[in-house]
């Protein structure tokens, strides 16, 4: 019979870590070569036309300062709040599915996801109102 010791679960654990270590290390590594291969192989030549700002292919014209609607960015805020929206349906999906039919716990997680869309549509229907995405 074997005994467990402290030191022998804290390596354990460490090592439970290891690959994400790799794949740590791996990113790194991958970082280095690309900018040390670019360095060496990538082509060195240089102009007045090369350091111009590139433009879709477009003379730049005028200032890159340029101020934007509030709107623009209200409505880029709003699109990311239902962007994340969809990010969380997934996960509950999935463990929506293998929980048990009509116990409790299923009927809480519908009650929040319900309350968590029902929150979405609601802050939807205020931005409509306030006319964020209206754009004249």
């Amino acid at each position: 019979m074997s005994t467990v010791t402290p030191i022998s679960l804290a390596i354990d654990g460490i090592a439970s870590y290891l690959p994400v270590a790799v794949i740590i290390v791996m990113a790194f590594l991958f970082i280095v070569a690309n900018l040390v291969m670019t360095s060496i192989i990538g082509p060195k030549a240089d102009g007045a036309v090369k350091g111009l700002a590139y433009e879709s292919g477009m003379d730049p014209i005028g200032s890159a300062r340029k101020r934007f609607n509030v709107r623009f960015y209200i409505l880029a805020m709003t699109f990311l709040v239902f962007d994340v929206e969809i990010i969380f349906l997934y996960p509950w999906a999935v463990t929506y599915t293998k929980l048990e039919p009509g116990s409790a716990e299923s009927a809480l997680f519908l009650g929040r996801i319900l309350f968590f869309i029902a929150t979405s549509i609601i802050a939807y229907v205020y931005a409509w109102k306030k006319g964020v995405f209206r754009w004249d």
